[in-house]
Protein backbone atom coordinates (compact mmCIF):
# COMPACT_ATOMS: atom_id res chain seq x y z
CA UNK A 1 0.00 0.00 0.00
CA UNK A 2 1.57 3.47 -1.10
CA UNK A 3 0.87 6.08 1.26
CA UNK A 4 1.67 10.23 0.50
CA UNK A 5 2.62 12.40 3.35
CA UNK A 6 2.75 15.69 3.01
CA UNK A 7 4.20 17.17 6.21
CA UNK A 8 7.27 20.31 6.22
CA UNK A 9 7.92 19.01 9.99
CA UNK A 10 11.41 16.88 8.82
CA UNK A 11 11.31 15.00 12.56
CA UNK A 12 7.66 13.88 12.15
CA UNK A 13 7.82 13.38 8.36
CA UNK A 14 11.03 10.54 8.83
CA UNK A 15 9.71 9.03 11.85
CA UNK A 16 6.23 8.61 10.68
CA UNK A 17 7.85 7.24 6.96
CA UNK A 18 10.03 4.91 9.17
CA UNK A 19 7.29 3.60 11.14
CA UNK A 20 5.25 3.05 8.01
CA UNK A 21 7.54 1.58 6.41
CA UNK A 22 8.30 -1.08 8.78
CA UNK A 23 4.13 -1.65 8.71
CA UNK A 24 4.57 -2.81 5.53
CA UNK A 25 3.80 0.73 3.50
CA UNK A 26 5.43 2.21 0.64
CA UNK A 27 5.94 5.94 1.45
CA UNK A 28 6.30 8.86 -0.54
CA UNK A 29 7.09 11.80 1.19
CA UNK A 30 6.52 15.95 0.03
CA UNK A 31 7.82 18.52 2.47
CA UNK A 32 6.00 21.81 0.83
CA UNK A 33 2.55 21.73 -1.21
CA UNK A 34 4.13 22.79 -4.77
CA UNK A 35 5.51 18.69 -4.55
CA UNK A 36 2.70 17.36 -2.24
CA UNK A 37 -0.12 18.54 -4.60
CA UNK A 38 2.02 17.25 -7.45
CA UNK A 39 2.84 13.73 -6.55
CA UNK A 40 -1.13 13.32 -4.58
CA UNK A 41 -2.23 13.84 -8.77
CA UNK A 42 -0.12 12.40 -10.89
CA UNK A 43 1.25 9.25 -8.64
CA UNK A 44 -0.88 6.00 -7.52
CA UNK A 45 -1.52 6.75 -4.08
CA UNK A 46 -3.77 4.85 -2.07
CA UNK A 47 -4.01 6.57 0.77
CA UNK A 48 -2.61 10.81 2.10
CA UNK A 49 -1.61 11.95 5.06
CA UNK A 50 -1.65 15.71 4.64
CA UNK A 51 -0.58 18.43 7.05
CA UNK A 52 -2.82 21.27 7.00
CA UNK A 53 -0.05 24.39 7.51
CA UNK A 54 2.24 24.02 4.65
CA UNK A 55 4.79 26.02 3.14
CA UNK A 56 3.93 26.33 -1.11
CA UNK A 57 7.63 25.96 -2.18
CA UNK A 58 10.62 24.71 -0.16
CA UNK A 59 11.69 26.65 2.95
CA UNK A 60 9.06 29.31 1.55
CA UNK A 61 6.42 30.94 4.53
CA UNK A 62 4.32 28.81 5.62
CA UNK A 63 0.48 29.42 4.42
CA UNK A 64 -2.12 27.78 7.08
CA UNK A 65 -4.74 26.48 4.38
CA UNK A 66 -2.51 24.96 1.85
CA UNK A 67 -3.03 21.82 2.67
CA UNK A 68 -7.30 22.26 2.77
CA UNK A 69 -6.40 23.53 -1.44
CA UNK A 70 -4.58 19.90 -2.01
CA UNK A 71 -7.54 18.45 -0.57
CA UNK A 72 -9.84 20.10 -2.16
CA UNK A 73 -7.96 19.91 -5.15
CA UNK A 74 -7.58 15.48 -4.98
CA UNK A 75 -11.18 15.68 -4.36
CA UNK A 76 -11.76 18.17 -7.50
CA UNK A 77 -9.56 16.01 -10.31
CA UNK A 78 -12.06 13.25 -8.78
CA UNK A 79 -9.54 11.31 -6.86
CA UNK A 80 -10.95 9.36 -3.83
CA UNK A 81 -8.60 7.76 -2.17
CA UNK A 82 -8.57 8.16 1.73
CA UNK A 83 -7.06 11.37 3.52
CA UNK A 84 -5.98 11.64 6.95
CA UNK A 85 -5.38 15.28 8.16
CA UNK A 86 -2.26 15.52 10.83
CA UNK A 87 -2.63 19.27 12.32
CA UNK A 88 -1.85 20.73 15.63
CA UNK A 89 -5.11 22.29 15.22
CA UNK A 90 -7.26 20.61 17.32
CA UNK A 91 -10.43 22.92 17.54
CA UNK A 92 -13.55 21.82 16.13
CA UNK A 93 -14.30 24.31 13.65
CA UNK A 94 -10.76 23.33 12.03
CA UNK A 95 -12.16 19.64 12.21
CA UNK A 96 -15.55 20.66 10.47
CA UNK A 97 -13.59 22.16 8.02
CA UNK A 98 -11.34 19.69 6.68
CA UNK A 99 -14.11 16.72 6.73
CA UNK A 100 -16.03 19.06 5.02
CA UNK A 101 -12.95 19.47 2.49
CA UNK A 102 -12.78 16.25 1.27
CA UNK A 103 -10.44 14.68 4.25
CA UNK A 104 -11.74 11.17 5.74
CA UNK A 105 -10.33 11.47 9.21
CA UNK A 106 -8.09 14.09 11.60
CA UNK A 107 -5.52 13.29 13.41
CA UNK A 108 -3.82 15.62 16.13
CA UNK A 109 -0.82 16.37 16.94
CA UNK A 110 0.70 15.07 19.54
CA UNK A 111 0.36 11.57 18.38
CA UNK A 112 1.34 7.97 18.51
CA UNK A 113 2.08 6.58 15.19
CA UNK A 114 0.57 3.45 16.02
CA UNK A 115 -2.92 5.33 16.12
CA UNK A 116 -1.86 7.20 12.76
CA UNK A 117 -1.13 3.22 11.41
CA UNK A 118 -4.82 2.21 12.62
CA UNK A 119 -6.30 4.86 11.30
CA UNK A 120 -4.74 4.35 8.27
CA UNK A 121 -5.73 0.96 7.99
CA UNK A 122 -9.70 1.44 8.87
CA UNK A 123 -9.61 3.96 6.05
CA UNK A 124 -8.03 1.20 3.47
CA UNK A 125 -10.69 -1.38 4.68
CA UNK A 126 -13.46 1.25 4.35
CA UNK A 127 -12.78 1.89 0.89
CA UNK A 128 -11.65 -1.82 0.10
CA UNK A 129 -8.03 -1.08 -0.64
CA UNK A 130 -6.34 -3.20 2.44
CA UNK A 131 -4.59 -6.03 0.58
CA UNK A 132 -5.05 -9.29 2.75
CA UNK A 133 -2.24 -10.89 4.71
CA UNK A 134 -1.73 -13.05 1.91
CA UNK A 135 -1.50 -13.01 -1.73
CA UNK A 136 -2.04 -16.08 -4.49
CA UNK A 137 -1.30 -16.31 -7.81
CA UNK A 138 -0.38 -19.79 -8.85
CA UNK A 139 2.47 -21.72 -6.78
CA UNK A 140 3.47 -18.21 -5.43
CA UNK A 141 2.46 -16.79 -1.89
CA UNK A 142 3.22 -13.46 -0.38
CA UNK A 143 2.67 -13.09 3.58
CA UNK A 144 2.76 -9.17 3.15
CA UNK A 145 2.47 -8.62 7.21
CA UNK A 146 5.58 -10.35 7.15
CA UNK A 147 6.84 -9.47 3.28
CA UNK A 148 7.99 -13.69 3.08
CA UNK A 149 7.51 -15.28 -0.44
CA UNK A 150 6.59 -18.95 -0.77
CA UNK A 151 6.30 -20.96 -4.04
CA UNK A 152 4.98 -24.23 -3.31
CA UNK A 153 4.94 -23.65 0.17
CA UNK A 154 9.14 -23.54 0.25
CA UNK A 155 10.51 -19.83 1.23
CA UNK A 156 12.14 -17.99 -1.13
CA UNK A 157 14.83 -14.90 -0.44
CA UNK A 158 13.82 -11.87 -2.10
CA UNK A 159 15.56 -8.50 -2.00
CA UNK A 160 13.26 -5.37 -0.65
CA UNK A 161 12.92 -4.09 -4.10
CA UNK A 162 12.00 -8.12 -6.26
CA UNK A 163 9.56 -8.20 -3.02
CA UNK A 164 7.98 -5.42 -4.45
CA UNK A 165 8.20 -5.75 -7.98
CA UNK A 166 6.36 -9.54 -7.10
CA UNK A 167 3.42 -8.02 -5.17
CA UNK A 168 2.60 -4.89 -7.65
CA UNK A 169 2.89 -7.77 -10.38
CA UNK A 170 0.55 -10.19 -8.30
CA UNK A 171 -1.83 -7.01 -7.11
CA UNK A 172 -2.44 -6.57 -11.11
CA UNK A 173 -2.82 -9.84 -11.77
CA UNK A 174 -3.73 -9.80 -15.90
CA UNK A 175 -3.04 -5.96 -16.78
CA UNK A 176 -0.65 -4.98 -18.51
CA UNK A 177 2.06 -2.90 -16.78
CA UNK A 178 4.14 -0.02 -18.51
CA UNK A 179 7.27 0.57 -17.65
CA UNK A 180 6.62 3.69 -16.22
CA UNK A 181 3.78 2.63 -13.93
CA UNK A 182 5.69 -0.32 -12.28
CA UNK A 183 8.70 2.20 -11.97
CA UNK A 184 6.08 5.02 -9.93
CA UNK A 185 5.04 2.07 -7.93
CA UNK A 186 8.23 0.80 -6.89
CA UNK A 187 10.68 4.12 -6.29
CA UNK A 188 9.73 6.37 -3.66
CA UNK A 189 10.29 10.05 -3.92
Amino acid sequence: MRVLIIEDENIIREQVAEDLKKSGFTVDLAADGSQGLYVALEYPIDVAVIDLGLPNSKGGPVNNDLGLDIIRAIRAKGLDYPIIILTARDRWQSKVEGLEAGADDYVTKPFHTEELIARLRVQLRRTGRWTQAELHCGPIRLNTSEQRVYVNETEVILTAYEYRVLEHLILHAGEVISKTRLTDSLYEE
